[in-house]
């Protein structure tokens, strides 16, 4: 009955993830304007603070802010509910891509319906930087850090490692200052030790599984070894889709038709080349997370068992790739919290915000590289336009975000 009263939340969540394109940067912009703006679910300060504390995890981000948010609401109860509703979109278009594959035409998809969508989540994407940079950039040397980390993540954005390590110099710069004190007010959050045992656990028992199916060539080793490939990838990738991409690519494509990998190990998981492109290409113009493909490989890696061992397989990617960054933001946000109110760490709060508002400029930059946009060609003028107008939209009125999505959709269609 406690989840009736967050109802609307949900029905919130749920029209978010039917909405939510961009990848993680434009997921940011589309929940500050549902949750912050419009729900007032919590604070701007609490928004940034989340990605703050999600970019030093691995795993899916914006999956986790948005986990982080039900759990401010509701608990766990409401932030596990929160995360099957976001996920269940995407993965389910994913995995019901796994049995029509062959009948997509990628390319016709993307450069129709789906044409308008980048240049609009970069729109989402400047109106949340402009909101963190009013919020946590207010003197000389967060700007400093702001405009370093701004050129350093431009230059490395496909280095998983950049995040993280900007982040933590970001936090020392302004820790060396003596000038704040901490909030002697941050309530204890109580530490939940059952989420890291048991992610620790499976993170094991899946790897030792894993290798006795393969080392003594058990006959339905595959849903195992799906199972640990899948898990490792939640457990230990940073920087997002961008990252998450290549490596499945190298461990389902590439490894398998090695010569060594064919003479040890031949039934070892695999996808196509051109499979795997295809859900590359199709989950980066879905809404919700990137890290949905998983729910994709694992149907195509299932496939010649038929529909039931595929729909398994489609199960299993989706459990296995959200489930470390659940168990893993569930055990660490209250560390965090009740981190705040030491000197050192509340100190470096101001430095890390600087770090990440720098990194929406950079990802702004970098995502607006690869549209039409300096070329004297019509396209060049409509997507300005949708960049522009989609800001403005988010500035000056109280047009949902989901309106905006349809009517980029709706100019992708007719023009």
């Amino acid at each position: 009955m406690a989840l009736l009263r967050h109802t609307l939340f949900l029905k919130s969540v749920l029209l978010h993830s039917l909405t939510a394109f961009g990848g993680p940067q434009g997921h940011y912009g589309m929940m500050l304007k549902t949750f912050v703006h419009e729900r007032k679910d919590l604070t701007e300060k609490e928004l940034l603070e989340y990605n703050v504390f999600c970019n030093f995890l691995p795993g899916a981000s914006s999956t986790q802010i948005l986990t982080l948010i039900g759990y401010k609401r509701g608990g766990i109860p409401l932030a596990i509910l929160t995360l099957l509703i976001w996920i269940f979109p995407a993965c389910s278009l994913m995995g019901l891509l796994s049995f029509i594959v062959k009948q997509v035409d990628n390319q016709h998809l993307i450069s129709g319906l789906f044409r308008f969508i980048q240049p609009m989540a970069v729109g989402f994407l400047v109106y949340a930087a402009v909101q963190a940079f009013r919020i946590s950039v207010k003197n000389t040397i967060t700007r400093i850090i702001m405009i370093a980390a701004a050129v350093a993540t431009f230059a490395l954005f496909k280095a998983p490692w950049v995040f993280p390590l900007l982040i933590v110099l970001g936090g020392i710069t302004t820790n060396l200052s003596d000038k704040r004190i901490p909030e002697i007010n941050v309530s204890r959050k109580k530490i939940k030790w059952a989420n890291i045992w048991l992610f620790a656990s499976l993170f094991i028992l899946a790897g030792v599984l894993s290798e006795m199916a393969r080392k003594q060539n058990w006959q339905d080793r595959r849903p195992i070894n799906l199972f640990e490939n899948t898990y490792r990838f939640g457990s230990l990738v940073f920087g997002g889709g961008q990252v998450l991409i290549p490596m499945m690519y190298e461990q389902f494509v590439a490894r398998p038709e090695s010569e060594r990998v064919m003479r040890k190990n031949p039934n070892v998981v695999k996808i196509s080349k051109e499979d795997f492109y295809t859900g590359a290409g199709i989950v980066r113009a879905i809404p919700g997370p990137v890290f949905s493909i998983a729910s994709f490989t694992g149907g195509i890696a299932m496939r010649d068992w038929g529909p039931t061992g595929q729909v398994l397989g489609c199960i299993i990617g989706s459990v296995a790739i959200f489930l470390p960054s659940a168990l893993l933001v569930l055990f660490f946000y209250p560390v965090w919290h009740n981190m705040k109110k030491h000197t050192a760490v509340y100190r470096s709060l101001e430095g890390i915000n600087a770090v990440v508002v720098g990194i929406m400029f950079a990802a702004t930059f970098y995502m607006m590289k690869d549209l039409s946009i300096a070329d004297a060609k019509a396209i060049s003028l409509v997507n300005i336009t949708v960049i522009a107008g989609t800001w403005a939209l988010l500035h000056y009125t109280r047009v949902a975000s989901p309106i905006i999505v349809l009517a980029c959709l709706l100019l992708g269609l007719v023009f």
